[in-house]
């Protein structure tokens, strides 16, 4: 077992370690819980969200014991960063690894949970949503902002970015899903471009963005980041339909 808790939170380890132990029968199930579960339970009065992942396959098994992190601990590591970056994410509590003698059998990561108004998602799904353009702007010098500090959220997708209205009009933005960055000197413009691809496939919300994203990064011309970031958006949306038919088949064949 390989279990590490945020020095800050230090006096709450046993509480953590006992909800993670019963994690299988207490707490609250947040999400449906498809792929990974998330639930909720009472800590020193607050909230707090544990994420048990998926358990893994048996190559995965031995390459997180021998050759890479585990999502847990990636997550715990990458929010740590986010937050010395000055980039929103829930305070990361604790990760635990559980390993057998074929090498990782579960993991789970605990962070505060943080309750706000709306994700991206509803940006994409409510063309109507109060303040929506206010709010797509902000998000877009979010992103801007992650990318001249380079980082590059390889989850950047409508349901992994929550947003908090915090005075009028104005917004803070919380990464979550944490377990898959890169780090980066300097992002070239196709890292920052590409960046973009899952968001949205609606082209009217990627000419705000990439004319607010203009704004700030003056490399390029307001219309070579739109027809960039199109590209790179329809492109991933043609791959994602394409992927989506193969398992519509693939299900109709096994039945």
């Amino acid at each position: 077992m390989n279990f590490k808790v945020n020095p800050i939170f230090k006096n709450s380890t046993e509480s953590i370690f006992k909800n993670i132990e019963t994690f299988s029968t207490s707490g609250t199930l947040f999400g449906n819980g498809d792929r990974n579960k998330i639930k909720l339970f009472s800590l020193n009065e607050e909230t707090i969200n544990i994420k048990s992942f998926k358990i893994p396959n048996i190559v995965n098994k031995i390459a997180y014991k021998y050759f890479r992190k585990s999502k847990a601990k990636r997550s715990f590591e990458f929010a740590t960063i986010l937050l010395e970056k000055g980039i929103g994410t829930p305070t990361p509590l604790a990760f635990l690894e559980n390993f057998s003698w074929v090498g990782l059998r579960d993991s789970y990561y605990v962070s505060q949970h943080l309750v706000t108004e709306l994700t991206y998602r509803e940006l994409v799904e409510i063309a109507d949503y109060p303040d929506y353009e206010n709010i797509l702007r902000q998000f877009t010098k979010f992103t801007f902002d992650l990318h001249e500090k380079g980082v590059e959220f390889l989850d950047h997708s409508p349901g992994n970015t929550l947003i908090k209205k915090k005075e009028a009009n104005q917004y803070d933005f919380f990464l979550v899903d944490l377990n898959r960055m890169n780090f980066h000197e300097n992002m070239s413009f196709e890292q920052r471009m590409n960046n973009f691809r899952r968001l949205t496939p609606k082209k009217e919300m990627i000419a705000v963005m990439s004319n607010e994203y203009s704004k700030f990064y003056t490399a390029k011309s307001e219309l070579e980041i739109f027809e960039q970031m199109w590209q790179d958006t329809t492109q991933f949306q043609e791959e994602f339909a394409k992927k989506k038919r193969l398992k519509k088949k693939l299900k109709f064949w096994k039945s």
